[in-house]
């Protein structure tokens, strides 16, 4: 029966509906908490204000309390004129002495409002004479000027906040200017965190091949704390089903929310499910019409939501953000979310899997009309960094199988607003850029980069999608690098050599004419579009060694695919080869480059750019340092191509 649950999988809002049937998500309960201690809860009861705020009527700003009447008529030309009073009044002082008619008391700002007074003359528009006895008035005043009366902004008994407010710095203000000392709020409910499997490690242990890092726990447990809830990580766990039972159950003991990371596909190292499958009423959801994110379990024990998470990082985020999420702020008496969105085209043709609802995580770029671009971040739902650094995700529905470039998409955003970059990296990635990136974020510039490949990045400039495209194309017919595929409207800016070569294991480094020839070396690809790939393309011909239509999108993809001896040869740069122990045999010394829109030549974070690569710059120095040599003095520094 499970297996066939698992294997019909359920629209998305289907199986929301059936599990939260069978779930509470009422607010955990409510506590009083000191003031000091509310920031960030929700109100459990409305607030009333005891006093009236203000507590008394206070003067607007240093000057001088009057009857009104008494200024009347007063100019520059007519002043009046009254006599001051010997009561000075500052702040924190109950007045002693009655403005009568013709006088006036000296009166500091949020000052009390002697009795007689009804409005205040501020001290620019006065002069002092006969000693300082009389107050000269050139500015005429009317009842209430320059006043807030006693409970104007808050009257004694007056709703201050309501129930299920969330208590921002602005309402912690409010709390203490009526002199609240303690509120009641509902209490953060505890959310227990399990990370399964024989393959995880915490950050700090041993690592070897075959073993990942738990980033699933640090995830789950900062996100559940961002939603209002107290995260409870019980740790990782082996695949041992009585231990992990036995850890489930602590944790519906004690915690409002269960949630465990991985195992969650069938297969005889799926325990989690058998565990769970075991609580009562168990397992209402198992397998989701979803991209990522298909295996996700949803069960309950009693009325105690219990889910099991997929283990793929991206995956465990975005069921986390639709099923869970919502959850625990229902929990903790939050209202629910409001996810904002913006409209956008999509900046490349996208391939979709019909019958499964596809989250597609996006980067998000302005183009010269004023429109977004959407470009895929496309690293797979095992990737731990794509869902930080995209801004949101489009959502293609579960039957459609292509959506074409420019489409119009909506993009619901990751955060609650849209970060507008300072300089927008779309191109080829290196090692190198990561370095420039970082020199430009040291100065306060908000960099983003996508990795797009050479061929991507020049067509997003011609676009004029992005400020820089890094390219390391190479013109059979001229021999020369980048500048021979610039078109009109684009510039060079010189970046840096790098050597790229053909890397083996230490020890194994035959001539490339050999590895390429042999038909039981595998090799590791690279992704069409890549520079590195045409450089690839020109060495193979029309061989397909073993390996060919692997693709990787990163030099040190490559890398890892050679040092772990799943592919014996790849071409990458020599840097990457060296940090990974490689054994490297040159292949080519290619210019990596900088394409630039002309009209975006001189823009700040431009020039901020073209500075920090200027000859001699400590910048240059810390590349020069990883490999990367300066373009060499019979190469010009300035733009080939221009408008």
């Amino acid at each position: 029966m499970k297996q066939a649950q698992f294997l019909t999988t359920l629209d998305r809002d289907e199986a929301e509906r059936i599990w939260r049937a069978s779930i509470a998500t009422a607010p955990v309960g409510s506590e009083t908490v000191e003031l000091a201690e509310a920031l960030g809860r929700v109100l459990a009861e409305d607030v009333r204000a005891v006093p009236d705020v203000p507590g008394f009527d206070r003067s607007n700003m240093d000057g001088f309390a009057v009857r009104a009447e008494d200024t009347f008529g007063a100019t520059e030309a007519t002043p009046a004129r009254l006599s001051l009073n010997s009561e000075t009044i500052p702040t924190g002082i109950e007045p002693q002495q009655e403005v009568k008619p013709g006088t006036a008391t000296t009166i500091a700002t949020g000052g009390m409002l002697p009795r007689g007074a009804d409005a205040v003359v501020p001290v620019e528009h006065t002069d002092l004479e006969d000693d300082g006895r009389t107050v000269v008035v050139r500015n005429a005043r009317v009842p209430g000027q320059a006043l807030s009366f006693a409970g104007t902004d808050v009257g004694s008994g007056e709703t201050v906040l309501f129930a299920g407010t969330p208590l921002t710095s602005r309402e912690t203000g409010v709390l203490a200017a009526i002199g609240c000392e303690r509120v009641t709020v509902h209490k953060r409910p505890v959310v227990a965190i399990l990370s399964t499997g024989d393959e995880i490690v915490q950050p700090g242990e041993a690592m070897r091949p075959g073993l990942v890092f738990d980033s699933n726990g640090r995830i789950l447990a900062d996100a559940v704390r961002e939603l209002g809830g107290t995260p409870w990580f019980l740790g990782a766990f082996r695949d041992d089903e009585d231990t992990l039972r036995q850890a489930v159950h602590e944790a519906i003991a004690k915690a409002d929310l269960v949630l465990l990371s991985g195992g969650t596909s069938k297969g005889e190292g799926d325990l989690c499910a058998r565990v769970v499958e075991g609580l009562d009423p168990g397992i209402q959801v198992h397998g989701v019409a979803l991209k990522p994110g298909k295996p996700i379990c949803l069960a309950a024990h009693g009325s105690k939501p219990v889910v099991i998470l997929p283990g793929f990082p991206t995956s465990a985020v975005f069921t986390f953000h639709e099923f869970v999420a919502p959850v625990v702020r229902e929990l903790a008496g939050f209202p629910p979310e409001r996810r904002e969105s913006v409209a956008a085209h999509l900046a490349l043709p996208v391939q979709s899997d019909r019958g499964r609802l596809e989250y597609l995580l996006v980067g998000l770029v302005r183009r010269p009309d004023g429109q977004l671009a959407a470009w895929p971040m496309g690293k797979g739902s095992g990737s731990v960094t794509s869902f930080s650094r995209a801004d949101g995700f489009v959502r293609i529905p579960r039957n459609v199988e292509q959506v074409e470039a420019d489409a119009p998409v909506e993009v619901t955003l990751v955060g609650h607003e849209l970060a507008v970059a300072d300089l927008v990296v779309i191109g080829s990635h290196c090692a190198g850029l990561d370095r420039i990136a970082s020199a430009l974020a040291r100065e306060g510039l908000r960099v983003k980069l996508l990795a797009v490949g050479s061929q991507g990045g020049l067509a997003a400039a011609e676009r004029g999608e992005c400020d820089v495209a890094p390219m390391h194309l190479l013109d059979p017919e001229t021999g020369r690098y980048n500048e021979p595929f610039l078109g009109v409207g684009l510039r060079l800016l010189r970046g840096y050599r790098r050597m790229q070569g053909i890397v083996t294991r230490p020890g194994e480094e035959d001539d490339p004419d050999t590895l390429v020839a042999d038909p039981n070396r595998r090799m590791v690809n690279r992704n069409r579009g890549s520079g590195t790939r045409v450089l690839i393309d020109q060495i193979l011909g029309e061989r397909r060694p073993p390996g060919f239509a692997f693709e990787p999108r990163s030099h040190y993809a490559v890398a890892a695919a050679v040092a772990q001896g799943r592919a014996d040869w790849g071409v990458t740069i020599e840097t990457v080869a060296k940090q990974s122990g490689l054994g490297f045999r040159p292949l080519a010394a290619e210019h990596y480059d900088f394409v630039i829109p002309a009209d975006r030549w001189d823009r700040p974070a431009v020039a901020a750019l073209r500075r920090l690569l200027e000859a001699g710059t400590p910048l240059r120095r810390e590349l020069a340092a990883l490999g990367f040599s300066p373009p060499g003095p019979a190469e010009p520094e300035e733009p080939c191509v221009d408008s």
